[in-house]
């Protein structure tokens, strides 16, 4: 391919064209790699990338280069990829490749469309990095992506499947090796918090094959020197000062600012748009004109394009495009194109535009592109000319256009863009010019557009656009798409309001009848289970679930059919978490798989991972938890409702595993691609931010519940929020957050699975409490007028907790028992309430161990600590330090100071630790009754000596007879002092009592 030929070197960039340079090498080798340059606007990304072509070019290096352009909100699905594959096909000596590799024929316009195919778009993508591969093996390729910042979101996703699955991974068996190389810029400057290329640029920088390479402003000596050699006379010191002093490292505005010192204006202006517009009115009226007009057009504009919008006479046009090519305003390329040396001088170009002329000039140029062939492809382009000229009417219809272009080539994003302007268009459009046919009113293609939201994983736009939907339905309207429209708005629903999607779904059952039977019915039927299982009406699911599932079959609607054997693996008994169960959800996810539905195979790889989860298999749940989100990054659907909750388990999995910093670096990775209602993905990573003792976590949870309802948000909130207070020692607030969670969390009255925990955890701080008065006495008298004991309240607290979590864990008897993870919980919950009531009991924490022993690591770490605590009231000290140990060894491994404190604290109040004599003098008392001298000497009472060795009063009542018999005393005080006299306790011991 033609390379640009620069007339002066490149100046202070040898370190990065030197790593670019390394990184082509590597590729010749045979080390696919990948370079993203980022940098400010104007700071020298373009000129560095054709430079590292240019040289790749010499040494025999196929360059293919592709640009993004900014048309504001109207996107141009694959641009880049197209520009690149018209160079290819342009190209003779590619043509045996290109043939042999038709999927990719639909960038080019000639492929037939990709509507209602599910796989057309994986099959695009494979195509493309095949036909890349195949050019790769005649001679080594790099690929240049331009301004990434303007990148679609179909262009994103098919670089994401390039760098991450595509030609960069190693070649297996004994394929050969690929020598491809990619270069993508993209403005820094221009990627604000909520950028889209900013989740893709934070998971491709992690890829191996990937590297970041930032472009720093130019050292100020750089930028003298790049001055002087812009210049081919000497120029003043003082001039070179001061464009040195103003670049401010930027390359761009140096050579502006150079440019400019020719100017027959006073004055240099400060702003860069008024730099770039005084090197425009250098220009004769002609060119001034015909830049005009181009910036109109875009970054780019072909000749003839150029020539029909200019009207003027093909030897006028070319004298002002050489005027304008002369002072480096335009550069050309191969392909009779022209474009702004810079996207800056574009824009500074374009918004000096009067509003009436930009309007005639939109105007021109949508009409110029309406006469041309390839209308789907110019779509796009002639919506934003036609909006941008005022001509609502046919900004209407080409936007709709561009919507089904979208469509068919696998860009939902872009279809939805397209959508939401056509609907926005169609109240401003007379009634006579608005469109006509089947599947284009108004509520049509409101659905349309809430599919496609539901598949960029904006729910609540999705559900917004279905309400108005509905709203817009009248009662004459016809009643299967009345019912399409309910079903589709309970599907949107079920995350946000479990009770109104169940009314919808319903209403969409009535309004069909069941015979004939029909795809509308078997999806609102199919809905409507979802809606019912989700509320707890598990009859009314069950029942419409066998009814709708043989209509599937016979109508062979396959997606249905999967969805509804879902459903089924939780309502039959053959529960997700039993072998029967999983084997019905294989069936299913391959049904859906072969449908090309991939929201009900995400789906169905959802209940395969938590059926494993919930029956304590963690290991064997991140593969189908791997694959699942896998397939969402292929597909696009990343932020959408299934694969949010995949990506919560699977850091969950991780927690529950102990691998705490594994579960905290994904979280980082998958932080930026969340959307806002997204942020419950992260729970886990906070769980072990609690553990850790990281107030930050209660505070990133306390913000889910400034947002709009959502029921995963509700209940990691309430986890993380709950378990914060208890370890603060605040049970008056770990009481209310568990009650108010379970309440928000629980619908049509029943009770949410999770309560148990949550239940658990405030158990834990109102036991603390509980101890805590019993070991200082402050109980309270119950009696008193006016005033119950604080002790009572607590206990008795404790006991209406408890039998909110023996309610919760029978609802799913005998159906649906509790699982591993559910009995673990229930068996804290026991024991918890048991220490608050009466004392900590080690029969009732053994159990509790025991129930954690399925794979929760820091749970089961916790309730040894409790069961090291119930034998030291049972004066089981062996035992107790035993389990002690391994406390601390876990808290240490986890890096969960808070248990670590609990724990010493423990052994400190214990006397776990190994005490004897401070001589070698052998002791007639045991290290118990060591342990009860020592308290003895401090004046302590029999039963202040049990609550502090976690033993009854009764126990040290025995413990002090026998040492006074052992020691020859006649009292309590006597036995002290002739522990002192034999060295049999420490003088300084009782220096504080």
């Amino acid at each position: 391919m033609p390379q640009p030929v620069f007339t002066t070197a490149l100046v202070g960039r040898e370190a990065e064209l030197a790593r670019l340079a390394g990184v082509l090498e590597l590729a010749r080798a045979g080390e696919s790699r990948a370079v993203l340059l980022a940098g400010d606007a104007g700071v020298g990304k373009t000129r560095l990338l054709d430079e590292a072509a240019a040289r790749a070019a010499e040494s025999g290096t196929t360059v293919l280069t592709g640009h993004c352009v900014d048309l504001g909100d109207v996107g141009l699905p694959y641009l880049p990829f197209t520009e690149i594959l018209a160079a290819v096909a342009a190209d003779e000596r590619f043509a045996p490749v290109l043939a042999a590799h038709h999927a990719v024929d639909r960038l080019l316009g000639a492929g037939p469309d990709a509507a209602g195919d599910a796989g057309g778009r994986l099959r695009l993508f494979e195509a493309v990095a095949s036909l890349l591969a195949d050019l790769a093996r005649t001679a080594p390729l790099l690929l240049v992506l331009e301004d990434l910042h303007w990148a679609d979101q179909s262009s994103r996703d098919l670089l994401r499947f390039l760098l991450s699955r595509g030609f960069l991974a190693r070649p297996v068996g004994g394929a050969p090796a690929h020598r491809l190389t990619v270069f993508g810029s993209y403005r820094a400057d221009d990627l604000h918090r909520r950028h889209p290329l900013r989740p893709l640029l934070a998971e491709l920088v992690r890829l191996p094959a990937v590297e970041r390479l930032e472009l720093r402003p130019l050292t100020d000596g750089e930028v003298a020197r790049l001055v002087r050699a812009r210049q081919d006379r000497p120029l003043p010191e003082a001039t070179v000062r001061g464009i040195v002093e103003r670049a401010e490292g930027n390359a761009f505005y140096a050579e502006e600012l150079l440019a400019a010192t020719d100017a027959r204006v006073g004055g240099v202006p400060s702003g860069l748009a008024d730099l770039l517009l005084i090197r425009v009115e250098q220009l004769s009226e002609t060119a001034q004109s015909m830049l005009r007009t181009a910036a109109v057009a875009g970054r780019r504009v072909e000749h003839d394009l150029l020539s029909q919008a200019v009207g003027l006479p093909e030897d006028e046009l070319e004298s002002a495009l050489r005027e304008a090519v002369g002072h480096q305003l335009l550069v050309t390329d191969s392909r009779n194109t022209y474009a702004f040396r810079h996207a800056l001088a574009r824009e500074a170009v374009y918004a000096d535009l009067l509003p009436g002329e930009r309007a005639r000039l939109h105007g021109a140029f949508a009409r110029l592109l309406a006469g041309r062939g390839n209308a789907a492809e110019t779509a796009a382009e002639r919506a934003h000319h036609y909006r941008e000229s005022h001509d609502l009417a046919e900004a209407l219809a080409a936007s709709l256009e561009a919507a089904g272009h979208a469509q068919r080539v696998g860009a939902p994003a872009e279809e939805l863009r397209h959508l939401e302007t056509a609907l926005d268009l169609w109240p401003a459009v007379d009634a006579a010019a608005l469109p006509t046919g089947e599947g284009t009113d108004r509520i049509t293609l409101m659905l349309r557009a809430s599919v496609a939201a539901a598949h960029t994983g904006e729910g609540h736009r999705a559900v917004a656009l279905t309400r108005a939907a509905l709203a817009g339905v009248g009662h004459d309207a016809d009643s299967e798409l009345a019912a399409r429209v309910r079903y589709t708005l309970a599907g949107n629903l079920l995350g946000v309001d479990h009770g109104a999607a169940f009314a919808h779904s319903g209403e969409a059952l009535a309004l069909i009848p069941a015979d004939p039977p029909s795809p509308t019915w078997v999806w609102a039927a199919a809905t409507h289970v979802l809606a019912a299982r989700q509320l707890g009406d598990d009859e009314t699911a069950l029942r419409v679930a066998r009814q709708a599932l043989p209509v599937a079959r016979e109508l062979r609607v396959t997606d249905a059919q999967a969805d509804l054997l879902i459903s089924l693996a939780g309502l039959e008994g053959c529960t997700r978490r039993t072998p029967q169960g999983r084997e019905r959800l294989k069936e299913a996810r391959e049904l859906a798989r072969r449908s090309g539905n991939t929201t009900v195979e995400m789906r169905a790889l959802f209940h395969l991972a938590i059926g494993c989860f919930e029956s304590g298999e963690f290991q064997e749940c991140l593969p189908w938890l791997a694959d699942g989100l896998d397939r969402a990054r292929r597909t696009g659907l990343q932020a959408a409702p299934y694969p949010l909750e995949m990506r919560y388990l699977q850091l969950l999995a991780m927690y529950t595993l102990g691998q705490w910093d594994a579960c905290l670096g994904a979280a980082a990775d998958a932080a930026e691609a969340l959307p806002p209602s997204g942020g419950f993905a992260l729970g886990p990573a906070w769980y072990v931010g609690v553990a850790r003792g990281d107030r930050s976590a209660a505070e990133q949870a306390r913000k889910l519940l400034r947002q709009p309802f959502d029921w995963l948000a509700t209940l990691v909130a309430g986890i993380v929020l709950t378990d914060d207070a208890a370890l603060r020692g605040d049970p008056q607030e770990a009481v209310e957050r568990a009650r108010t969670s379970v309440s928000a969390l629980s619908e049509g009255g029943r009770l949410p699975d999770a309560a148990v925990r949550l239940v658990a955890l405030a158990l834990s701080a109102v036991a603390d409490r509980a101890a805590e008065l019993r070991r200082s006495g402050r109980t309270g008298q119950a009696g008193q007028p006016g005033q119950e004991g604080e002790l009572d309240r607590w206990t008795d607290t404790a006991t209406q907790l408890v039998e909110l979590a023996r309610e919760t864990a029978a609802q799913g008897k005998p159906a649906a028992p509790q699982g591993p993870e559910g009995q673990a919980w229930l068996a804290r919950a026991e024991a918890e309430w048991t220490r608050a009531v009466s004392g900590p009991d080690p029969v009732i924490w053994e159990r509790t161990v025991v129930a954690f022993d399925y794979g929760d690591v820091y749970e089961r770490a916790r309730c040894r600590l409790r069961f090291a605590e119930a034998l030291l009231v049972a004066d089981r000290r062996e035992e107790a330090a035993a389990q002690a140990r391994a406390v601390r060894e876990c808290a240490d491994l986890l890096g969960a100071a808070p248990l670590r404190e609990q724990v010493d604290a423990l052994v400190r109040r214990g006397r776990l630790a190994d005490t004897r004599p401070s001589d070698d003098r052998v002791s007639p008392l045991t290290a118990r009754e060591q342990d009860v001298l020592r308290l003895l000497a401090l004046g302590r009472s029999n039963r202040l000596i049990g609550e502090e060795l976690f033993i009854t009063g009764k126990t040290a009542s025995v413990h002090v007879s026998n040492i006074l018999a052992k020691l020859g005393a006649a009292s309590r005080t006597e036995a002290v002092a002739i522990a002192y006299r034999e060295g049999l306790i420490p003088r300084q011991a009782n220096a504080s009592g």
